[in-house]
């Protein structure tokens, strides 16, 4: 043991749990009278008063000896009045963590060891400054979705995850499965521990398997309508468009979320091969690297993330079936989805008629016909 005071905090509930069961575990003393050295306080406060009395508790615990003089352990565990809300900003809260931080501060001798796990903390009191200063603090947040490459980030936690179980999963099911599950550790294991179950001694997780087990989040159905239309399966694209047309999206939502973007990608990807046939289509940190390394007069008109980087995430999957289509047809599949677009918002045609005559422009010939020139 490095010192008496430990910290796991965090965004990422799942983790922040885990992380502090397995430092507790770790810490604790072992021994015949283990169960009278390890003193385990529930932080989880229904309001106020009850926040009050868990520092009370643990206060209590922290201030008394151990089993004939033995070391101990004090876990506050899963403190939920640590942050800047209704029950964190209360003054009796605040006044049991004042009263728990003095004591902090005095000192617990290195006899005893603190443990603290929370989700949510405010940095700005003085009760996180002196953990910092003071503790060994662990964090743990959830990937951030808002921010570029974070579909990397997510699909390296998941494969860690899928190895502990000895999983492994076919390119396309990684990617789908990453775009379901979320970016929430405790998901992702609970979503894995199914498919475990599922596949039985087969340990190969197929696109098929994460369809069947994983629960369809709305952006993975805006996930998979993409890539039906881009691998040209038009029953699964229509299945798609229909059971959220039945849950009550609209389908202006589903054009402008689904469709739209990416046909317009499957055009820029197009466009991007032709002019530089050298880009990586393989792995997405490669294209993307290669991406950002072209003239800026060549990636100006690309669509471009929150952060103003060029969105190379969806542009990198579209480069994949890219070679597939042409400039011309993806002009015309843009004027078809023109089109429908249109007739959604100003005529009284029925929603999932335009949307069907469209996936079958868009999947079954609009290279080999025409463009219509209303929906």
């Amino acid at each position: 043991m490095s010192g008496p005071v430990h910290a796991v905090i965090g965004t990422d509930e799942g983790r922040v749990s885990e992380e502090a069961l397995a430092l507790f575990n770790e810490l604790k003393p072992v021994g015949e009278a283990e169960e009278f050295t390890n003193d385990v306080i529930e932080g989880t406060a229904a309001n106020a008063e009850e926040a009050y009395r868990a520092c009370a508790r643990t206060i209590e615990a922290l201030q008394t000896v151990g089993f004939f003089g033995a070391d101990k352990i004090v876990w506050l565990k899963g403190a939920n009045f640590l942050a800047d809300d209704r029950t964190g900003g209360s003054e009796r809260a605040k006044e049991g963590v004042e009263d728990l931080l003095e004591v902090l501060k005095a000192g617990i001798g290195n006899e005893v060891t603190f443990l603290i796990s929370a989700v949510a903390i405010d940095k700005r009191r003085g009760f996180y400054k002196w953990l910092q200063k003071n503790g060994e603090v662990a964090t743990f947040d959830k990937i951030d979705v808002s921010k570029d490459g974070w579909e990397d980030e997510v699909a390296l936690l998941v494969t860690t995850r899928a190895k502990e179980l000895e999983l492994a999963f076919e390119h396309e099911a990684l990617d789908l499965f990453v775009q379901m599950a979320g970016e929430e550790t405790r998901q992702i294991g609970n979503e894995l521990e199914k498919l475990s179950l599922y596949l039985g001694d087969r340990r190969l997780i197929e696109l098929q398997d994460v369809r069947l087990i994983v629960p369809l989040s709305r952006k993975g159905v805006v996930w998979e309508i993409g890539r039906a239309l881009e691998s040209r399966d038009t029953a699964r694209a229509i299945s798609l468009v229909d059971a959220q047309l039945e849950k009550g999206e609209s389908a202006i939502g589903l054009m402008r979320a689904a469709i739209i973007p990416t046909i317009r990608n499957l055009f820029m990807a197009r466009v991007l091969l032709d002019s530089h046939p050298g880009l990586p289509t393989h792995n997405g940190r490669s294209f993307t690297s290669a991406l950002n390394q072209l003239p800026d007069g060549d990636i100006a008109w690309l669509p471009r993330t929150k952060s103003g980087s060029v969105n190379a995430w969806g542009l990198f999957f579209a480069a994949r079936k890219a070679g597939q289509v042409t400039v011309e047809e993806m002009k015309r599949a843009l004027e078809s989805a023109l089109n429908a677009d249109k007739s959604l918002v100003t005529t009284q045609l029925d929603p999932r008629m335009v949307l069907h005559r469209l996936v079958a422009e868009l999947t079954m010939g609009i290279g080999k016909s025409r463009s219509r020139k209303s929906a």
